[in-house]
């Protein structure tokens, strides 16, 4: 299969006026908070597609057509969500980008879902970078919805896996954001660790509200009071960043073991105290020798944004997967984008990604790190980043979880 490689633009321009420049031919839609406490992360992500698909057309598009990308700010809320969904279909857009917040996942599904039954040859395709309750591709699973990031279960596996490999590690705190992803990390810990581990013990399991805890102490005094000697956690966001805050200031230091650690600010709320103590799963690591081109991108990234570090490799993954459906398909009508999309391998930079024919889940390497200060990337504007632990590749056929997804196909 093509590798779509993305040049580096000497100057780029915002990706809305290059194709406006050049007669945009195909409308894609972010939705996603660009506002508000979890605003860093939708911008984060923003960002990273707005450099992917400037990269894309520069170098002649989605099959040979330009590519207009527009943002929408949907505040983590699925009834806004739905609202500036209907905002982008009605302004033409094809392809709808969303991660943050599986409940927004599920609202977004389920009416595409709709809009395709009563719409047929108006169809559009749900690219799913970063929800990751495991009944997307599952039981809920859609023909409509791709998921580029590994869901809870696949991230679960890699996390526990490590914990039977720690003979330190006795007493485990699962604490989560309190709706279906937390619920779903939560369940996952619990089902993975008494078959794993028997006699690790979850000494607290709890759930907080998303996004209005503004000081998570009594949370860690909670943890602390348990005799906790590590703590499972799937937050993201604002809820990531105060939670570790919080157990730096009142001196906890036992492993915090993340989906999300890697979110804006988590590694500079801890400092020097995240070195071994904040570890994340993730799809790629920036310090991982990945080659001169992608670290030409991850350059190029933190020069255009610097506010922000590269952190979604999988929203240029997407974007290079999506192109190389587009040519494979020989068009950018929605079914036989998907259906292109289905089974296809583009060779990434941390390893190749294929799309699961069967349930529209991707199937990729994943890496546990922890923060050092010996990288060459750093994060937060700071000189700590995020470094691969000793035996922490796992290779995408050791990640991958069966499901029991029953997909109907259009005609």
């Amino acid at each position: 299969m093509k590798n779509f490689k993305r040049a580096v633009l000497a100057a780029s321009v915002s990706v809305v006026a290059m194709a406006s420049a050049a007669a945009a031919d195909v409308k894609v839609a972010f939705i996603d908070p660009l506002s508000g406490p979890f605003g860093p992360s939708g911008d984060a992500a923003f960002t990273s597609y707005k450099l992917a698909f400037e990269h894309l057309n520069a170098n002649g598009g989605l099959n040979g057509e330009q590519v207009e990308l527009t943002g929408y700010d949907n505040k983590v809320s699925p009834k806004e969500s739905l609202v500036q969904l209907q905002k982008a279909i009605d302004s033409g857009a094809k392809y709808i980008f969303q991660g943050n917040g599986s409940s927004v996942a599920a609202a977004i599904i389920d009416a595409v879902n709709k809009h395709n039954a009563r719409n047929p040859g108006d169809e559009v395709l749900f690219l799913n970078y970063a929800a990751v309750t495991p009944a997307f591709t599952n039981e809920a699973c859609s023909f409509w919805h791709f998921r580029f990031d590994a869901h809870a279960d696949m991230k679960m596996n890699a996390i526990t896996d490590w914990i039977g490999t720690r003979d330190d590690i006795k007493k485990v705190y699962l604490i989560g954001q309190d709706y279906i992803f937390g619920e779903a990390v939560a369940a996952a810990a619990s089902s993975q660790l008494a078959e794993k581990t028997p006699n690790v013990e979850i000494v607290g399991n709890e759930l907080h509200p998303l996004g209005k805890v503004k000081d998570f102490t009594p949370y860690i005094q909670k943890i602390q009071s348990s005799g906790a000697d590590a703590v499972i956690t799937g937050n993201w966001g604002q809820d990531m960043t105060l939670l570790v805050k919080a157990a730096a200031d009142s001196g906890l230091k036992i492993p915090f073991l993340t989906f999300y650690g890697g979110s804006l600010g988590a590694v500079a709320a801890l400092g020097e105290g995240s070195i071994d103590t904040l570890y994340q799963v993730s799809e790629g690591i920036t310090n991982i020798d990945a080659g001169e081109e992608q670290n030409k991108l991850i350059e190029e990234y933190k020069e255009r944004f610097p506010d922000y570090d590269y952190y979604y490799h999988r929203a240029f993954v997407a974007v290079d997967m999506l192109a190389a459906a587009a040519e494979k398909a020989g068009s950018t009508d929605v079914i036989p984008v998907a259906k292109a999309l289905e089974g296809l391998t583009v060779e990434g930079a941390y390893g190749p990604v294929t799309m699961r024919a069967e349930d529209h889940q991707a199937q990729q390497n994943l890496y546990i790190s922890t923060v050092s200060n010996d990288v060459k990337y750093g994060v937060d504007n700071i000189e700590l980043g995020w470094k691969l632990v000793d035996n922490g590749t796992i290779e995408a056929a050791s990640a991958e979880e069966p499901t029991t997804c029953k997909m109907e196909r259009p005609e």
